[in-house]
């Protein structure tokens, strides 16, 4: 299981920058394609709220290959 995890975490790391490129890489080609303010503010509503998540992304992979998941509590006194 920990094998999975830790794989999973790998998974996640390259997942991230991979949806990083092509959330920037698709708002820029339509906002190419149609320029306009609306456009503009949709897609940067679009990065804005998806960035973080990509990043957030990276980071959970990068916690589980360190093997910060290996062991969880089981009862809320273990924290």
């Amino acid at each position: 299981m920990q094998l999975i995890k830790r794989t999973l975490g790998l998974v996640c790391m390259m997942l991230g920058p991979l949806a990083i490129w092509y959330l920037v890489s698709t708002a820029s080609s339509e906002i190419a394609r149609k320029p306009g303010t609306d456009t503009w503010i949709q897609w940067g509503v679009f990065v804005g709220v998806f960035l973080p998540i990509a990043i957030g992304l990276v980071l959970f992979g990068y916690y589980a290959l360190r093997g910060e998941y290996d062991r969880l509590p089981s009862r809320s006194d273990e924290l």
